[in-house]
């Protein structure tokens, strides 16, 4: 799962992509509300972690835009402990929730894995399961009929994809945007090397799943007959 941080602290957005890049989050971070806003509207995110007071443009006026072009990405409001009229409009505005600076790591990670719990998103500390797999994507290990082995990131992280999107068909454009970002060099052939990696691993496992080519479209998961 991808998160757009939108912190002007420098030193706070670093700190905070690191704690969600330790929980295997994909984490991109910005630190001026135009190029937050320019991310956002990209629909690439699958939370926000935006802070009101912000260089360019502030915090409300980028969560009203992406409202208004109906972008429904859960966002959570980084606030001053003081600024409750700001929670409260923030909050008719479309916020999902707030955390009030300084904030508890712990608080900040359950606030973030119950708004995904709420947009229907299967958290990280929950697992992922599809047939006859299950993946631990705290612990990127992934079993099958009691067998087990480790992915690397990557592999779990377009694994996860797949699984959360269940029998819909993704494309390479879609994968390259949610794993490496919309900016991202990534081309093509990267998706291509990790797709033929988790193809090897469900043999090994002997699972009934497979990743099936939809050719000029992109890949599904799908259960052998």
């Amino acid at each position: 799962m991808r998160i757009l941080i939108v912190e002007d602290e420098i030193n706070l957005a670093e700190a905070l992509s690191q704690i969600l890049k330790k929980q295997h989050y994909s984490v991109d971070a910005v630190h001026d509300g135009q190029e937050g806003l320019d991310n956002a509207l990209s629909g690439i995110y699958d939370l926000l972690l935006l802070d009101i007071m912000l260089p360019g443009m502030d915090g409300m006026t980028i969560l009203k835009t992406i409202r208004a072009q109906g972008i429904h990405t859960p966002v959570i409001l980084l606030t001053a402990k003081g600024e409750i009229p700001d929670r409260i409009a923030g909050l008719d505005y479309g916020a999902d929730d707030y955390v009030a600076k300084p904030f508890s790591t712990d608080e900040l990670l359950a606030r973030i894995r119950a708004a995904l719990r709420r947009k229907g998103e299967i958290v990280p500390e929950d697992g992922l399961r599809f047939e006859d797999l299950e993946l631990n994507t705290s612990t990127l290990k992934l079993t099958c009929k009691g067998k087990e082995l480790k992915l690397i990131l990557k592999e779990s992280e377009l694994l996860e994809l797949l699984m959360t999107r269940k029998q819909s068909v993704t494309s390479k454009e879609q994968m390259i945007e949610k794993l490496w970002g919309f900016d991202s060099d990534a081309e093509h052939n990267n998706v291509e090397v990790y797709i033929s990696f988790l193809r090897k691993k469900l043999a090994f496992l002997h699972s009934s799943v497979k990743i099936s080519t939809i050719r000029g479209v992109g890949y599904v998961l799908e259960v052998s007959s």
